[in-house]
């Protein structure tokens, strides 16, 4: 029997630890495929994690209460036949997405410590993902060897895979990440502090925490992925805001909370989504992924604890009263830290609203495996022309739609654009409730 390594999963883009709060097993336990084996709670989330393979507990390395990185080993298994079959299973649903998920997939998804310390090269230890892209493009073990992993100790991760096939066949095997004793001597922190003191400047100088790596990393991975363009536009929301200043009392009353702009941008966004379907789509090497059902995720900035995007599941399938129900109850989960490992996952393109910090515009940055996101500004009232040359005062919004120019070209990307705005501007919004 091999021994399998379970590692942290990863609930969230912007998580970075976790803290066992229960083991549902104990060493020499059996486990299934698929049965809980332990729980987690983060700063945002509390989930319940299946085991990824059957076996038999071999080890567990961190008791309860004990908070760990993503990515390190927690526990070992020593698995039966059932786990070639766990392997068969999450493999071609990881090797599907051009980046990594930032769900919580166990053994498939973390960079760095998803394999065992290096052993001989005859010997090393490949994640059921790696080895599953290894067979899907013709890579022997032999020759999986030869790369060099840019993980902790050399470790292959999906992304050194990925950088081996693209250089394959070139003088040099593999593509690894400089190692910071690689880099000049000037991009040392060392070097940096000293020329910046040097300089006699007022200055401190603050080490990234966890969680602000992770953010700097995914966002960086992001905008190496997709080529991003943002088209801007403004529409006029004056009808729409004379309708919410008459209504947020009575809404108020009825359901126990706040009628925002959101729903009804969100709104206009699925209409937008259903009329040009590839705008809710995803891109895996040379094939398109098109997305049946609309999965809106919503980004909620929680105070102190960076952003995190729940996502409403078969948006399309609500109407106005289930949506602002839905955008309340993820809101409220997201500020609790309730949300599930469901709430985070599945999303099929996303909204972010920077006009609640008074913000006129944005360009965000896309949410992979997603192709577009659409950022909405502020509403604020300026004096503008009208169609028929008069001059009045309106409230307006300024909203971008920035898309992934692999698969959303300028005309599709402005006319989804258009879409969204021209749903809006033609929306009667009492009709809606």
């Amino acid at each position: 029997m091999a021994r399998q390594e379970i590692i942290m999963p990863q609930m969230g883009e912007s998580i970075t630890n976790g803290t066992i709060t229960k083991w549902h097993k104990q060493v020499g336990d059996e486990v299934k495929l698929d049965e809980i084996l332990f729980e987690i709670s983060t700063d945002k989330v509390e989930s319940e994690i299946p085991s990824p393979y059957g076996g038999r507990i071999a080890a567990l390395l961190f008791k309860e209460g004990d908070t760990i990185d993503v990515g390190v080993k927690i526990a070992e298994i020593e698995d039966d036949a059932s786990a070639e079959i766990s392997a068969s299973k999450l493999a071609p649903a990881q090797s599907a997405s051009p980046v990594a998920p930032s769900g919580p997939v166990i053994a498939a998804q973390a960079p760095a410590s998803a394999v065992s310390e290096k052993h001989s090269d005859s010997h090393r230890f490949y994640t059921p993902l790696v080895r599953a892209m290894a067979k899907e493009h013709g890579v022997d073990l032999s020759e999986l060897s030869k790369i060099t992993g840019s993980g902790a100790g050399g470790r292959v991760n999906r992304a050194d895979f990925e950088n081996y096939l693209k250089n394959r066949g070139s003088a040099a095997p593999s593509v690894q990440a400089p190692a910071a004793s690689q880099m000049p001597s000037s991009f040392s922190p060392s070097a940096s502090v000293a020329s910046v003191t040097a300089s006699g400047e007022r200055v401190e100088i603050i080490p990234m925490d966890n969680m602000r790596k992770a953010i700097a990393k995914n966002m960086r991975e992001s905008k190496l992925i997709s080529p991003h363009v943002n088209s801007v536009s403004e529409v006029d929301l004056t009808h729409l805001v004379k309708f919410r200043e008459g209504f947020k009392q009575e809404f108020i009353q009825q359901e126990g909370f706040n009628l925002t702009y959101t729903p009804f941008i969100i709104y206009a966004i699925i209409q937008a989504l259903r009329e040009y379907p590839w705008v809710n789509a995803s891109v895996a090497e040379d094939k398109i992924i098109l997305k049946k059902d609309i999965n809106l995720g919503c980004a909620v900035a929680v105070p102190g604890n960076g952003l995190v995007v729940p996502v409403i599941k078969s948006a399309d399938t609500l109407n106005m009263l289930g949506l602002c129900r839905a955008i309340n109850t993820l809101a409220g989960k997201a500020r609790s830290k309730k949300l599930s490992m469901d709430d985070l996952s599945g999303g099929t393109f996303t909204f972010t609203n920077v006009g609640s910090f008074g913000t006129l515009l944005a360009t965000p940055v896309i949410l992979q495996p997603q192709v577009g996101i659409y950022a909405a500004g502020v509403i604020s009232k300026r004096v503008v022309v009208l169609k028929d040359d008069s001059i009045a005062v309106r409230s307006m919004m300024y909203g971008t739609h920035t898309y992934d120019h692999r698969l959303v070209d300028g005309e599709l990307g402005g006319k989804f654009l258009e879409s969204v705005h021209g749903h809006l501007r033609d929306m009667n919004p009492a009709s809606l409730f």
